[in-house]
């Protein structure tokens, strides 16, 4: 008989284990994958392939090793660039930088010399054209602003008055005429008697007394006519002169008086003009050494801005007297005007060419610096550096300067940019220009060509 195994204290492990009832697993709990399915299993095979089976998947570690070190070049090469701009930059402004300015070349030419004064156009005649009768003004013949010629009509009077004083005039000398010849007769009839003793002496010498006292009046008859018809002729109002013709005075209709203050209108001769001007007494002895000379003075006419040369003329005369009020003398040129570019009292600026310099140095007179103690130019040296050269100045004319000492012509002088230069400095600029013809007023000049700023 088989015997009965109790659990007992004494039961191996492995039998109570086997012994002990399963437990059943809910429903709803996870299910459990399989064995084979496991990552740790599967990385157990992995770990258990031998070394020179492949894994199946490319390996990474090449590609970034490559992108390391190329991170590290790329670091590298940014460092150096940027090690070398900074000492290029250093490097930079250590170095004085180069001063922009503008220049031009000095050259050799003549310099004429002017003498420059205040003047007024002056008509070399005007007249006020006024009626010499009285009467009604009945026609007037210019246009305002008409230039006219001497002898031409400007004005009709009405002449019927005249006409009929120039009638009464010349019946009253036919009638002295006759009794003229009347009292001849008989004083030849009573010089016949008279040599026959036939009348006395005293009635000879009366008669003869009349005869003159009727050649008399026939003189004043003749002189009536005379006045009557000029007074006819007077109707008729004509130019004096050769000129403008101004504003009409009188509308046609209106009375005229040879007596009327303000005339009909007012003619000026503009062709040629004159122009008055005045100049310093110290320069009246120059002026006079060349016109005993007999050398043509030319003067030209500018207007008031110096801007515009207005015509080109010739000096006349010099005034006989200085004026003890302002130290100046006057002096009169004469202009032809033939374009009507000078109009009477028009204000202009007159320059009497003088004398003239022959090959002398010139610069614009910008290039001349004038410092407390002497003037002085700035010159570019070969290396493109300035020196300030002490310079004598001889003559300036408008915008153009000649040097006696210190510039040679060829020579680069500084013309704009001088306030920041020094001697030694560096500078830049384009192309030299050259200075303006001497002679050119300063507005119209036109100076040293400039260098562009940078």
């Amino acid at each position: 008989m088989t015997p009965i195994e109790t659990e007992g204290p004494s039961a191996p492990p492995a039998a109570r284990t086997a012994a002990r009832p399963e437990k059943r697993a809910p429903e709803n709990a996870a299910k459990t994958p399989p064995e084979e399915h496991r990552p740790e299993e599967k990385r157990d095979e992995r770990d258990e392939k031998p070394p020179d089976q492949p894994s199946g998947k490319p390996r990474r570690w090449p590609w970034i090793v490559g992108a390391v070190v190329l991170a590290v070049v790329a670091i590298i090469l940014l460092i150096g660039a940027h090690r070398k701009r900074t000492q290029r930059d250093a490097d930079a402004k250590a170095r004085p930088r180069a001063v922009s300015v503008v220049t031009a070349v000095a050259r050799t030419g003549d310099m004429p010399v002017y003498l420059t004064g205040l003047g007024t156009v002056t008509a070399l005649n005007t007249v006020t054209v006024r009626s010499r009768v009285d009467g009604q003004l009945l026609n007037v013949a210019f246009r305002e602003g008409q230039n006219v010629q001497k002898g031409d009509l400007l004005a009709e009077i009405d002449p019927r008055p005249f006409q009929v004083q120039l009638e009464q005039a010349s019946g009253q000398l036919a009638k002295d005429e006759a009794t003229l010849q009347n009292a001849k007769l008989d004083l030849e009839r009573y010089r016949v008697l008279a040599a026959q003793d036939s009348i006395p002496k005293q009635q000879l010498d009366t008669q003869a007394a009349t005869v003159a006292q009727s050649e008399g009046a026939l003189k004043t008859d003749q002189g009536q006519v005379d006045a009557a018809r000029l007074n006819l002729t007077y109707t008729r109002i004509t130019a004096p002169i050769s000129g403008r013709a101004g504003l009409r005075l009188v509308d046609a209709g209106n009375m005229v008086h040879a007596a009327d203050p303000n005339g009909l209108v007012v003619l000026t001769e503009v062709q040629p003009i004159a122009v008055i001007f005045t100049l310093p007494e110290d320069q009246l002895n120059a002026v006079r050494d060349r016109l005993r000379q007999g050398r043509k003075l030319p003067v030209e006419a500018f207007d008031r801005d110096l801007k515009h040369k207005l015509a080109t003329g010739e000096l006349a005369t010099v005034d006989n007297q200085i004026d003890t009020t302002t130290g100046t003398v006057k002096l009169k040129a004469i202009f032809s005007n033939a374009d009507d570019g000078l109009f009477p009292n028009q204000f202009v600026n007159p320059r009497l060419l003088i004398d003239t310099l022959k090959g002398v140095v010139l610069v614009p007179n910008a290039a001349i610096q004038r410092g407390t103690q002497s003037t002085f130019a700035f010159v570019v040296k070969e290396d493109q550096t300035v020196d300030a050269r002490p310079v004598e100045v001889r003559l300036t004319e408008g915008d153009t300067t000649a040097v006696a000492k210190g510039i040679a012509a060829g020579e680069t002088v500084v013309t704009e940019g001088v306030d920041k230069l020094q001697a030694g400095v560096k500078v830049e600029a384009g192309k030299p220009g050259a200075p303006a013809p001497a002679g050119t007023p300063a507005p119209q000049s036109k100076g040293a060509t400039s260098a562009a700023h940078r």
